[in-house]
């Protein structure tokens, strides 16, 4: 994931943002997390299966990610903000949108947000996407191979905020369109200056 994380931070800084991203836990370079790794096998099986992926694979796969990612995100926040020509208000992009979505509900300095619909999401993950309240420009590839659309959609209808909007784009998981990419900067141009 490592050059769409890049690619999507240049972006920003074009825009006059300052940037930063992180791998998810046991991505990229970071260290393998074995609980992590056996979930994605699972869900693997069962998707090459042709089988519905159960609330236990996703259970598995993505909450340890939020619980652990979150929290690296909160530090990252203590570590930069203070640094010089530096500060808020801070907008949130980020591909699993159960990570986007806790970070919405337990951290302040967070006042716009906006998701890719193109993950898969616990059960418990609709409840707190009740309770956010900020801003949401959610991205939905209409055609992601690996993506419950429905899903996506019962959540972004669960999310709490007045104002949010939900725009599809025809294609698959990669496929976000490079103007999907304008929109978002124009959204967090809106409500961060």
């Amino acid at each position: 994931m490592y050059p769409r994380l890049v690619a999507r931070a240049l972006h920003c800084a074009a825009e006059g943002f300052a940037t930063a991203t992180i791998e998810l836990p046991g991505s990229g370079d970071r260290p393998r997390w074995p609980a992590v790794e056996r979930a994605r096998a699972d869900l693997r099986r069962a998707m090459e299966a042709g089988e519905p992926v159960g609330d236990e694979i996703i259970d598995a796969l993505v909450l340890p990610l939020v619980d652990k990612a979150v929290p690296e995100w909160q530090a990252a926040l203590d570590a930069l903000l203070p640094l010089p020509g530096i500060g808020g208000p801070v907008g949130y992009s980020g591909g699993v949108i159960s990570i986007g979505t806790r970070l919405a509900v337990v951290e302040p300095r967070v006042s716009a947000a906006v998701l890719f619909a193109g993950s898969f999401v616990p059960r418990a993950m609709f409840e707190e996407a009740r309770q956010v309240t900020i801003p949401l420009h959610v991205l939905l590839q209409w055609d992601d191979e690996g993506n419950n659309r429905q899903a996506a959609l019962d959540l972004f209808d669960a999310f709490g905020s007045e104002e949010k909007s939900l725009h599809a784009h025809m294609g698959g998981h990669t496929g976000v369109p490079q103007f999907a990419g304008d929109a978002a900067a124009r959204f967090f141009t809106r409500h961060l200056t």
